[in-house]
């Protein structure tokens, strides 16, 4: 019986601790699908959560740099078209400065005359080169695209109905866009 005893404490050893871990997976089992996949999917979850965060504090930040890179590029974009518009200027400003000298030493009209409409032209072909081109007017049909009517007067006749028959102030063009509207008198 000793033997029996010996025999089947073994086996009894083994099946008790079968049982054992039997019972204790069964427990984890019966305790893990309440919180495993609850944690599991909480976890997830809040992973998917931290990384939409970060892909939104990351392309915000991505969106303010580029707005403030826009601007600077922008500012700087207007310095330097200020700078080339005072540029193709200065030559004007210098004939001007010439202009001013010589006429102190001079007495003679015909030649400060000529002098002023040779930088006035100048002054003008340098404008012409930066853009700018002036809006033809007179006798144009009325546009308010382009003028602005001073006034009205009776049309001297009848084709000029409609029409622009004085330009008070020149309107101006630069590159295609209206810089400065013409000051018109319009026939009725």
């Amino acid at each position: 019986m000793a033997k029996k005893k010996k025999e089947t404490a073994p086996e009894q050893e083994v099946e008790n601790s079968e049982n054992v871990e039997n019972k204790v997976t069964e427990a984890a089992v019966e305790e893990a699908p309440e919180q495993s996949p609850e944690q599991s999917r909480e976890e997830k979850l809040e992973a998917e959560l931290a990384a939409v965060n970060d892909k939104y504090l990351r392309l915000y930040a991505e969106f303010d740099n580029y707005r403030r890179r826009t601007a600077k590029q922008q500012l700087d974009m207007q310095r330097t078209a200020s700078g080339e518009a005072i540029k193709t200027i200065l030559p004007v400003l210098d004939d001007f400065e010439r202009a001013i000298e010589s006429n102190r030493e001079t007495d003679d009209a015909t030649a400060l005359k000529q002098g002023f409409e040779l930088i006035y032209n100048k002054f003008k072909v340098s404008l012409e080169k930066s853009g700018l081109k002036e809006i033809e007017a007179k006798g144009e049909p009325f546009n308010t695209d382009l003028h602005e009517a001073i006034t009205n007067i009776p049309a001297p006749s009848d084709d000029l109905k409609g029409k622009v028959v004085d330009v008070v102030e020149k309107g101006y063009f630069l590159n295609d866009h209206v810089l400065r509207f013409s000051k018109v008198v319009v026939g009725q």
